[in-house]
């Protein structure tokens, strides 16, 4: 039986993360701590992945001296990966946190690839599907690289009887959707762009997860950050309540909502459970400090504070 989850992340980092007493508008802080790791959505949740002891598989490119950094970190993460050769140097972003959970992002735009080395990174993705039951196509697509990237991927997958989860920005998802993944989990923002309308009610979010669905994916999920998600199968539509915690370093928990929800469709093909681990992980993700992200066993004490609620 199949049982391996592969993540894409087609534009991975180096990311330099710098913690600082506090973060303000034209005033000083002070550096408590730095370091860097290899990041990328996918990639991320490959991480949360093997945390739960399920099997993973990571496919990313890799290049320049960043590149070789990203790979030594890979390499002491402890589950397989495939790094795709590619000419450019793949990009570093910032992420700058304080002790109060304020957060500032900057990102690079990342490197240009071939059509041979894009070419390369699909042979990989294809040569991983006979044996995979989930493919998580996450994060940005890298200059140049066109949104139909993702769209083949999806029609391989969906060759090989391979479940299809897409996060990725909002402005994609319009192609995307058309090719019918299994799941497409936009935040609010990125439904925003997709749907180009403000959401700010529960009934507007409600109407949002549900028109997204019906778009084309088998399920619509639409994650709301500390306050949760709703998710909807076209027939059902639930909230998905986590507990009030203090976050410390929200990045990344999407990332972690994204790895859980596949983990838990293949422990039990429930989606509404599955939401609700995915929220479990996320939380418990959110109050580490830095990019960190939560073990199971912290997962599921989170987990069993989750309110899910059906919508009527």
């Amino acid at each position: 039986m199949k049982s391996l989850i592969v993540t894409v992340t087609i534009n991975p980092a180096i990311d330099r993360i710098i913690s600082v007493d506090r973060l303000a508008f034209e005033d000083r802080g002070y550096i408590l701590s730095r370091g860097e790791a290899a990041g990328g959505r996918g990639l991320n949740s490959s991480i949360v992945v093997h945390s739960y002891g399920a099997p993973t598989l990571a496919i990313v490119p890799s290049g320049g001296s960043s590149g070789r950094r990203f790979e030594e970190d890979l390499k002491r993460l402890g589950f397989p990966y495939v790094a795709v050769p590619i000419k450019q140097a793949i990009r570093s972003n910032f992420i700058i946190t304080d002790k109060h959970g304020l957060t500032v992002k900057l990102n690079e735009p990342g490197p240009h690839l071939s059509g041979r080395e894009l070419k390369r990174f699909e042979e990989a993705v294809e040569a991983a599907l006979p044996k995979a039951k989930w493919l998580l196509l996450c994060g940005s697509l890298p200059p140049g690289v066109k949104v139909d990237f993702y769209c083949h991927l999806i029609r391989r997958a969906k060759a090989h009887k391979v479940h299809t989860y897409v996060d990725t920005d909002g402005e994609f998802l319009q192609a995307i959707l058309e090719e019918q993944p299994t799941v497409v989990a936009p935040n609010q923002h990125e439904a925003e762009a997709l749907l180009n309308k403000s959401l700010i009610t529960r009934q507007q979010f409600r109407e949002a997860v549900e028109r997204i669905q019906r778009m084309g994916a088998t399920y619509g999920l639409l994650s709301l950050g500390s306050r949760g998600a709703l998710i909807t199968d076209g027939k059902s539509v639930y909230e998905i309540t986590p507990p009030m915690v203090d976050a410390v370093c929200p990045i990344g928990a999407g990332d972690a909502l994204d790895a859980a929800f596949a983990w838990a469709m293949m422990q039990k093909d429930d989606f509404a459970v599955a939401a609700r681990w995915g929220v479990a992980a996320g939380t418990a993700s959110a109050v580490l400090p830095g990019v960190s992200f939560a073990t199971l066993d912290q997962t599921r004490a989170v987990y069993n504070k989750v309110e899910v609620k059906p919508l009527l």
